[in-house]
């Protein structure tokens, strides 16, 4: 039996009842067949309608020639007094139908045809047949959509017979084979298509696109319809009048300020960086002159794995050196081993023993390995077996 979609007589009819045709499960979870429905199935890239029946959430619903209703928990009576979350409604046929629009939009004006539409909870995408598009056409494409809203053109549904579809400028042709729905937006674009919109494009509310990407060699398209839109207006207007806030600056010299300050920022970093080298050489220097020895072994607190490298970088640059550094950072250990390359020592023997110590991983080279962990109570013990590894292959060194 088919259940009757009471969806396509009247996409803004919320409550209904019903009769329960077939008690089950659907993938462990309690679920009720009913003879006719007002709940939207998910296909054709929009998501089921939310709602209760008889008190009982609804938490999706699929699509067949019997909908399945699938629910938090069971329902145990043959009739069903069924509503359908209104909110969830109107957003689903708004951006539904703002996708209808703009796919629309994008074939008038860029010869540009729709392969994909979905609808997301925050935001929903349109995949597009397009190699390249400029912010100009984004903008083009746009304005013509919200012409189309303000318009408030109707938007009316029917059923069309295989044979009759020829008298109708599809955008695209059907899918399926035999009766065909059809969702029309007066004077402007036909389409094949099952989902719920709303009687006006003006009910639609604003169109924008978001942002853009390319994938699988064409262009994905993120936007958002009527009070989606409206939130995230509302959502960046705020976050722009905290920046215009702290900057000191009307919001129309925000951006401006923003390049301005990033230039500053990158010139500092640059400065910051020769200071910190500078440093980092004459820390090298000193820790040099403290050992006395070919071999240097430290234990740092808060240095990051790049400083300590760094440093063994410099030390090891500057003489037939060994350095042997370890920093514990917080939760973490950094090791980093380095050599000159007058000694003959292969640091990489000492990764696996020092990783199990310290419970980490690493890797590099002969004259430079590097490895972190987590155990930073095993750091000293670590680099004490560093230390002994290299004596005793500076050992065999000298006596071969």
């Amino acid at each position: 039996m088919k259940t009757r979609r009471l969806y396509f007589d009247d996409a803004y009819m919320l409550e209904f009842s019903a009769k329960v045709e077939n008690d089950s499960q659907y993938e462990g979870k309690p679920a009720v067949v009913l003879d006719q429905t007002c709940f939207y199935p998910e296909s054709g890239g929009q998501p089921s309608d939310r709602g209760r029946i008889n008190g009982i959430d609804v938490v999706d619903v699929i699509d067949g020639e019997e909908i399945i209703h699938v629910l938090s928990d069971p329902l145990d009576t043959e009739k069903a007094e069924g509503r359908v979350n209104g909110q969830v409604r109107m957003d689903h046929m708004q951006q539904h139908a703002g996708q209808h629009i703009l796919s629309q939009c994008f074939l008038k004006i860029l010869d540009a045809r729709t392969t994909s539409f979905h609808l997301g909870a925050l935001t929903s995408t349109v995949e597009m047949d397009l190699r390249d598009i400029s912010e100009k056409e984004v903008l083009n494409i746009e304005k013509r959509a919200n012409e189309i809203v303000i318009e408030n053109r109707d938007i009316k549904t029917y059923f069309v017979e295989e044979d009759g579809l020829d008298a109708v400028p599809l955008r695209k042709p059907p899918h399926k084979k035999g009766r065909i729905r059809v969702v029309e937006i007066e004077g402007f674009d036909f389409t094949a298509c099952g989902g719920t919109h709303p009687r006006k494009t003006g009910e639609v509310g604003l169109i924008k696109i978001l942002k853009w990407e390319r994938i699988r060699n064409n262009i994905r398209f993120e936007f958002a319809c009527g009070w989606r839109a409206f939130n995230d207006y509302v959502q960046k207007h705020s976050h722009m009048r905290c920046l215009s806030k702290a900057l000191t600056a009307k919001e129309d010299e925000v951006v401006s300020i923003f390049e301005k300050m990033q230039c500053e920022l990158k010139s500092e970093k640059r400065n910051n960086r020769k200071l910190r080298e500078a440093v980092i050489q004459f820390e090298a220097d000193l820790l040099i002159r403290e050992d006395e020895g070919s071999i240097i072994q430290r234990i740092f607190k808060d240095r990051s794995a790049e400083d300590l490298r760094l440093l063994v970088s410099n030390v090891i640059r500057k003489g037939d050196y060994c350095a042997l550094f370890g920093s514990i950072d917080k939760e973490r250990v950094s090791v980093v081993l380095g050599r000159s390359d007058a000694l003959d020592v292969d640091l990489r023997e000492l990764v696996p023993v020092i990783s199990l110590l310290i419970s980490g991983k690493g890797g590099g080279q002969p004259s430079l390995v590097q490895m972190t962990g987590e155990k930073g109570k095993a750091l000293e013990k670590a680099l004490e077996q560093a230390r002994t590894f290299v004596l005793d292959a500076l050992s065999g060194n000298k006596s071969s």
